[in-house]
């Protein structure tokens, strides 16, 4: 990898070079474009919430006769809490054994959502190696899914191929993959285009998310939106940690949790294959553009 610059020659260094300054700054401004739309978004709901809760504040101290200082200085209590682990409501614990796998779960995908994190001085070390080695191994799992997809979908493609060269009778009964064709009709190296995969992911990724979006509606309660939202910064490993599947105790948690660990596994080797698809087609498109 190494050498392969060197080997490549001074111009292909500059386009390498030109497409990453191009990609910099695409991202530079992609950043600054979201920025500015959810800082336009979401600002107005955030000083709405402050100004509520500054008067929920105000109006507890004076009914309750509590100074206002006390009273934050036990909601940072709580806070501290709320990171231990700790809920008012009824949750289900979060270091029993399959609290423990849900967590090693979302580190080595590297969701994270920030619901359960180690407290103890052993347990971040630990998480430092788990993480490390998890994390690499993960990553190579989920190119490795990419392959076998494009596998898949190679051959089902030649088949179809093959079928329809039958038909239309450019192609012999007696064909065997492999047997020598015409440069035109023959299938040896038959892949599939980006497109096509890109296509195919985009559709099962949408049916995944249709689906666990419905059983997480029926199950957590979550508006069918929320569930959506859900599923892509999960899928995706995002992870913010507003919304966490699993976390109640009043739901059956056998079957839930087997579907939920599924419809996660399945939609995070999905929407990464995606992404690796998707950034195919951008470094074409900024191959294309730096050529332009």
């Amino acid at each position: 990898l190494a050498a392969e610059p060197r080997a490549r020659g001074p111009r292909h260094l500059n386009e390498d070079t030109g497409r990453f300054v191009l990609l910099a700054a695409l991202i530079g401004l992609y950043l600054v474009a979201g920025a500015t739309v959810f800082s336009a978004l979401e600002s107005p709901g955030e000083a709405e919430a402050r100004a509520r809760w500054g008067a929920t504040l105000r109006n507890f101290s004076a009914a309750h006769g509590v100074a206002e200082p006390e009273l934050r200085a036990f909601l940072r209590l709580y806070e501290a809490a709320l990171a231990a682990g700790v809920r008012a409501d009824a949750l289900r614990p979060h270091w029993d054994f399959p609290g423990a796998f849900y967590f090693v779960g979302t580190v080595v995908s590297t969701i994270g959502f920030g619901m359960t994190t180690p407290a103890t001085v052993g347990g971040k070390a630990f998480l430092i190696a788990y993480g490390l080695f998890g994390c690499a191994g993960t990553i190579l799992f989920f190119n490795l899914f990419l392959e076998r997809i494009i596998s898949l979908l190679a051959f089902i493609m030649r088949t179809c191929r093959e079928r329809q060269l039958r038909r239309s009778g450019l192609l012999p009964a007696t064909f065997r993959r492999g047997s020598a064709l015409s440069e035109a009709d023959s299938l040896a190296g038959w892949k599939p285009s980006v497109y096509h995969v890109l296509l195919i992911l985009g559709l099962f990724a949408v049916l995944l998310s249709c689906c666990a979006s419905a059983m997480y509606t029926s199950v957590e309660g979550w508006d069918y939106m929320d569930s959506l939202y859900f599923c892509f910064v999960t899928f995706s490993t995002i992870g913010f940690g507003d919304l966490v599947s699993s976390q109640h105790a009043a739901y059956r948690q056998g079957l839930y949790r087997l579907g939920n660990f599924l419809f996660i596994l399945l939609g995070v080797c999905c929407i990464y294959s995606l992404f690796n698809v998707i950034s195919i087609l951008i470094s074409h498109s900024l191959y294309w553009g730096w050529r332009k």
